[in-house]
């Protein structure tokens, strides 16, 4: 009877230590499911903690909106012989005289090169004027010089041409091969043709996004949209800026994951399944698979959904929680969007805590007996 009291006391006294062990903060990657579930708002907290079921994972799928708006998108292609302010034209002028008024002396043509379009779209000709050339194409503004000369010089031949001008441009900095200034003619008169002139994205193209900033406007787009629907691929304007630049959204991974880490997106949409994937995974010796939780601050309007509610006002703090180990628990984490700013979490297993308390009654018996072994005490 002595002995069964003695077990029963050494019994209860390892199981105070464990319990003393257990809350004097042994090393631990963070909170457990326990601590979590205390943070929510039905235990008095300020987050809702949600199971992931079909319905939550429908109403979370939000994916970035990005595309032009129908100011962009409506706006038609420019001709490419359109004349601007701030081009260059080179005009020759044929007279059907011996000494006419434009041509030196044994000559009838006379030649123009690199006559300027100024600010206000216009140029000047000898004995025509002043003539307002933007807006024009070369042949309209030819009618328009030769009406002008014909009164002074027999029947004057002119032509005029069209060379590339600063005032029929763009600009495409960022991730494409070639950076630098391009002029708008016939083949490269949308977004998409542009790209490919400045020789194409040099990040993989589902990360890429392209930014057109026109005058105080700027609007982006994914570049996979540019060929997946061709009405984003917009008529280009001179002056316009483009930029293309990586997808910068990002998330966290935290716990008993194969690394801790913040990540990059690598493609557009990405799941529950893809962002664990991605960190290695779940540590098979510390992992409590039905412990994945996704931390986020939701939108009102998609809280509500959520939540089944229409009261909430304001960002709200979710944590969505993922079971692995339920018959539908991966199609559910593969099905759950990850967003821009999410903490993706894993707990540790309880088992895990409960050796790590183990290791940590050991480690000193074992060390007062080898001491013992040495001093033969």
């Amino acid at each position: 009877m002595k002995i069964n009291k003695s077990r029963w006391a050494k019994s209860a006294g390892l199981l105070v230590l464990v319990a003393f062990l257990s809350s004097c903060g042994l090393p631990r990657v963070g909170p457990n499911k326990r601590e979590i579930f205390e943070g929510s708002v039905q235990k008095q907290g300020d987050a809702f903690v949600v199971t992931v079921n079909d319905r939550v994972t429908r109403a979370t799928a939000v994916v970035p909106a990005l595309g032009f708006s129908k100011a962009f998108r409506n706006a038609y292609v420019i001709g490419s012989d359109t004349i601007r302010p701030g081009d260059t034209l080179g005009l020759t002028i044929w007279e059907n005289v011996d000494e006419g008024l434009l041509a030196n002396k044994g000559q009838n043509a006379t030649a123009l090169n690199e006559v300027q379009v100024d600010g206000a779209g216009f140029i000047f000709v000898p004995y025509a004027g002043r003539i307002r050339a933007a807006g024009n194409t070369p042949e309209a503004l030819r009618r328009i010089i030769t009406t002008k000369l014909a009164p002074q010089t027999p029947d004057p031949q002119v032509m005029v041409r069209r060379l590339a001008g600063d005032g029929a441009t763009v600009s495409i900095t960022g991730a494409v091969s070639g950076q630098g200034v391009y002029p708008i003619e016939r083949p490269t008169r949308t977004l998409s043709s542009m790209l490919a002139r400045a020789g194409g994205v040099s990040i993989p193209p589902e990360i890429a996004q392209v930014t057109v900033i026109r005058g105080q406007h700027r609007e982006k787009i994914w570049f996979q949209d540019l060929y997946q629907n061709p009405g984003m691929d917009i008529a280009l304007r001179g002056g316009d800026r483009i930029l293309v630049e990586e997808d910068q959204r990002a998330f966290t991974a935290l716990g008993a994951t194969g690394s801790q880490n913040r990540v990059n997106f690598r493609t557009k949409t990405l799941s529950a399944i893809e962002a664990i994937a991605t960190v290695g995974g779940l540590n098979s010796n510390l992992a409590d698979p039905t412990g994945v939780f996704v931390l986020r601050n939701e939108p009102a309007e998609v809280a509500d959904q959520v939540l089944g509610r229409s009261d909430l006002q304001g960002a709200q703090r979710m944590i969505y929680l993922l079971d692995l180990t339920k018959p539908n628990g991966m199609f559910l984490a593969r099905d759950f969007a990850i967003r821009d700013g999410d903490t993706v979490y894993v707990t540790e297993a309880p088992y895990t805590q409960f050796n790590k308390v183990l290791s940590a009654i050991a480690g000193p018996a074992t060390t007062a007996n080898n001491l013992k072994t040495v001093t033969g005490l």
